[in-house]
């Protein structure tokens, strides 16, 4: 009787970090490289570098990265699992050294963590907060200093975007603008880790950091597009402008349905904190008014956001993405689900991508609640732009919108391109999860479907559904961008400067 062959594993017996200008993480072991050798996150990969070297092989994965083909970057924090694949493509079992290198702080960059949960090998990147910054303790000490210190009024703007993860949408609009007409006022980003870039002329604060803690209490004005959260604490010379992220159609706030004691008073403790509130439109400001009690002021711009739309440059964002000429452009982007934070393909969009054919190439975009938890989706013809830094470059590029419930179809109608709306669970959404300000059916500027089956036959006859919709479009854009009109930003900083928030 033949004995089966044991299963091939790789043996590690060597781990380093490496500093300097390219800074990595290089594997070592005795034997066969493997074919393959990569280091993998929920939304980013890191290839590895593979050398054979006689009887050993070394495994080199680069710590900074370029994503959607722009600078090099440190690698965004996470959890990355150790992949090593045969030439098959079968994955190795990994075979761990007696002894991991301790946790390392490469300043700037990232802190490396190693652990091997369950014979794995398992490795945190996180932001590079010094010692004196990371941990509970530490934190708790420098907000209590930031609580306790009446800063000097910084002529200054503190911007952050959906809680540091990039800098996008209308802080980003806002910060362009503010260049351009005050170059010499300064702007900071809160960032989550060191792989957010930050525009050209602004200084990156990591959250935590003690230069963090102090912009926040000195700059004269912060702008933000979602809460502050509870660390926040209003000052006498600082101004807040919320600008939010987005005209509503699902309930928000107060206004939610079913919506506990908690929420509620932590949705009117976060509202007390504002001091100006961005409204795309005058719908947008009712509901502001009435979902978060908000009795401030509220300034009626249009969205700084969607200035790109009437000024950018499509070409240049389709290369950067790495279309190729010639395809048709979809960008599908749908809400989050209060029950499934996690999943953002509802459509089932590698079937939908593979009806439509090799002529068209779809966006998936998920919601910012989904950049963490999510996974991408790979499938021919699927591009997974969930991790793209702002999604106002892909209306550019997009040659029609497919959503559901998202405040993305506001945005995309100042394009004057075609929108599908595939909402298979319209009813259980609205009656259990959100609910509605109104009734999306009777005024969408587009078809609304239930099946893929439907959104293909219609995507294929964009020009015929444009035409059939050409009324309702009309009407709702000017009911809902009626001051998108390409100067949005310019008109707010402008604001700004004249009520003295900004010097």
């Amino acid at each position: 009787m033949t004995l089966p062959s044991p299963a091939p594993s790789l043996v590690i017996d060597t781990v380093v970090v490496t500093t300097g200008q390219l800074p990595a993480i290089v594997f070592e072991g005795p034997g066969v490289a493997p074919a393959g050798f990569q280091l993998r996150a929920s939304r980013q990969v890191l290839p590895a570098q593979l050398i054979s070297l006689g009887s050993r092989w070394s495994a080199r994965v680069p710590l900074l990265v370029s994503s959607w083909n722009g600078p090099l970057l440190p690698a965004r924090s996470g959890r990355y699992a150790v992949i090593a694949s045969a030439v098959d493509g079968s994955r190795l079992p990994v075979i761990l050294p007696a002894e991991l290198p301790a946790s390392q702080l490469l300043p700037t960059i990232t802190r490396v963590s190693f652990a091997a949960p369950d014979a794995s090998l398992a490795i945190t990147l996180s932001s590079p907060l010094s010692d004196r910054e990371r941990g509970r303790l530490q934190q708790a000490s420098l907000e209590s200093d930031y609580r306790a210190t009446e800063y000097e009024p910084l002529n200054a703007v503190f911007f952050e975007s959906f809680y540091g993860q990039n800098a996008s949408c209308n802080p980003l609009a806002i910060d362009r603008a503010l260049a351009q007409l005050r170059p010499d006022v300064e702007r900071y980003w809160s960032v989550s880790d060191a792989s957010v870039s930050v525009p050209d002329g602004a200084v990156a604060l990591l959250e935590g950091s003690a230069e963090w803690w102090r912009i926040r209490g000195s700059a004269r004005l912060l702008v933000v597009n979602d809460w502050l959260r509870k660390r926040y604490r209003s000052r006498r010379h600082q101004t807040v402008l919320q600008t939010w992220h987005g005209t509503m159609l699902k309930k928000l706030a107060l206004s939610r349905v079913r919506l506990g004691l908690r929420p509620a008073i932590a949705t009117l403790r976060e509202r007390a904190r504002w001091d100006i509130l961005l409204a795309q439109n005058p719908y947008s400001r009712g509901v502001f008014r009435r979902a978060y009690a908000f009795t401030g002021r509220v300034w009626e711009e249009g969205y700084p956001r969607d200035d790109v739309l009437l000024t950018g440059d499509p070409d240049r964002i389709r290369a950067r993405l790495g279309i190729r000429a010639g395809v048709t452009v979809l960008l599908y982007a749908p809400t989050w689900r209060d029950d499934r934070p996690d999943h953002v393909d509802h459509l089932d969009v590698a079937h939908f991508a593979e009806m439509l054919g090799d002529d068209y190439v779809t966006l998936i975009r998920g919601h910012s609640r989904t950049l963490l938890p999510g996974e991408d989706v790979h499938a021919p013809n699927v591009l997974d732009v969930t991790g793209y830094p702002d999604v106002s470059e892909l209306f550019l590029v997009a040659d029609a919108l497919v959503t559901d419930y998202s405040s993305v179809m506001f945005d995309f109608t100042v394009t004057g391109k075609p929108v599908f709306f595939f909402t298979p669970d319209l009813t259980h959404y609205a009656r259990k999860l959100r609910g509605f300000y109104f009734d999306l059916i009777p005024v969408a500027p587009g078809p609304v479907v239930s099946t893929a089956e439907e959104l293909v036959t219609l995507v294929r006859d964009r020009d015929a559904v444009q035409r059939r919709f050409a009324e309702k479009y009309s009407a709702w854009r000017e009911r809902f961008n009626p001051r998108d009109d390409g100067r949005a930003a310019d008109r707010v900083v402008r604001r700004l400067l004249a009520e003295g928030i900004i010097g």
